[in-house]
């Protein structure tokens, strides 16, 4: 028996785990992000702000491009609702870690890590036995207070 089939209902991880191989995997993964917190609405109660849907799509769509353009074969993407934020994990076979870039406001693009850092309350990268591990977090709810973790930047 799973560990978590003992649990009630409302104290079992809620989460998504997705493979991604095919020609478009940042539009599946933008869609599947988006059906999942939807779907955290309205199965678990649990509120989404307007604003926290368009960054986790934003950093679900800068985390699978690079994983899709830098690494060879599949990337995975996992979601989960862990302490009033989603959890966005993104697997992929290359172990060289992204170096965000220094400031330029000259560059055309390269921006997306720098982007993806700034809007997430948490950010971390670590190297696997195969390939590398991505996850960034994005608070679900607004700060009434407006703390910079609770609003675009």
């Amino acid at each position: 028996m799973p560990e978590n089939e003992d649990l009630p209902l409302a104290s079992r991880p809620i989460l998504s785990a997705l493979a991604f191989a095919g020609e478009e995997p940042v539009a599946e993964a933008r869609r599947a992000a988006r059906e999942f917190l939807t779907e955290v609405q309205a199965v678990h109660g649990i509120p989404v702000s307007d604003r926290a849907m368009g960054m986790v799509q934003l950093v679900v769509s800068e985390l699978v491009t690079n994983a899709h353009k830098y690494a060879p074969g599949p990337c995975l993407m996992d979601l989960e609702i862990s302490d009033g934020a989603v959890e966005i994990s993104v697997w992929d076979s290359d172990a060289t870690l992204p170096v965000a870039q220094a400031s330029d406001a000259g560059r055309v693009g390269q921006h997306g890590l720098e982007i993806v850092i700034g809007v997430c309350r948490s950010f971390e990268m670590r190297r696997e036995p195969v390939g590398k591990r991505i996850k960034a977090a994005i608070v679900l709810a607004d700060d009434p207070g407006g703390s910079p973790a609770g609003r675009l930047m």
